[in-house]
């Protein structure tokens, strides 16, 4: 059966939004309909890729005497991640639906509900601030006196010379990531795809991952690993992992989600 003509879950009786329950193996699926985006979308794809990968070598560059100040901001620009990544969603659409794979209309895929999107990405901004200033307040708090040089960091990370201070900071960021995550897995592809409400689009994302928690922290730890990964190799994995990360989120969406016509 295809997972388009699965039983599906109302989110309420005020729209035609339903949600599907779907087993935690679809991760495979997610992840090879992310790469396959990558190679029908070509340049278009990668060059996202490359947008991120420079943010992240132009964030390292501009605070790399600053690391109490770096990580938050590293971290945090992920947090804007739902919002950069909208036309690898658009072009996974457009690939769906058998068009070119052309760069120009996913630049400006988010027009149609620039209201919506907007108001969805200053809540974005103002929890990546948040973060970005927590991040800062932790690092200060827990190493007094003077603020860490970056062997420092890798030296607690590594020896746990200060587990207090790695348990509050990844905790914190944790609670941040896991907040956005919830609420814009689901929303931002939704925005696009039908023009919902940015309250509708959270809401219904928030449930999804209440409705399929196993496959959401799964997939949420899948896209951990490839930021990570992005990241360990100084920015330079983030020009395949970042695409691979947008696209399969638009799968995440058509998947999870069904629509009445």
């Amino acid at each position: 059966m295809s997972i388009h003509n699965l039983p599906a879950t109302k989110v309420s009786a005020d729209d035609d939004i339903s949600i599907r329950h779907v087993n935690a193996n679809i991760i495979l699926d997610w992840l090879h309909a992310g790469v396959t985006d990558i190679h029908l979308g070509g340049r278009a794809s990668l060059f996202y890729g490359i947008i991120f990968a420079a943010t992240g070598v132009i964030i390292h560059a501009v605070f790399a005497e600053n690391y109490w100040l770096l990580a938050g901001s590293t971290t945090g620009f992920f947090l804007l991640g739902p919002f950069l990544a909208m036309g690898l969603y658009d072009l996974s659409r457009r690939l769906e639906s058998g068009e070119p794979p052309a760069l120009r209309p996913t630049l400006t895929a988010w027009m149609p509900n620039l209201l919506n999107v907007m108001l969805f990405t200053v809540l974005l901004v103002f929890v990546f601030l948040a973060w970005a200033r927590l991040s800062m307040s932790i690092f200060a708090h827990y190493f007094s006196g003077a603020l860490p040089t970056f062997a420092d960091v890798v030296i607690n990370v590594f020896t746990f010379k200060q587990p207090t201070f790695l348990f509050v900071y990844f905790s914190a960021g944790a609670v941040f990531a896991a907040f956005i995550f919830s609420i814009s897995v689901i929303a931002m592809p939704l925005m696009l795809d039908r023009n919902a409400s940015a309250w509708t689009a959270a809401i219904t994302s928030l449930r999804t991952c209440a409705h399929n928690p196993v496959p959401m922290l799964l997939w949420a730890f899948c896209i951990v690993v490839l930021v990570g990964f992005g990241l360990a190799t100084n920015f330079l994995g983030l020009i395949l992992t970042m695409p691979v990360v947008g696209h399969a989120s638009w799968h995440v969406y058509r998947d999870l989600i069904a629509i009445k016509n």
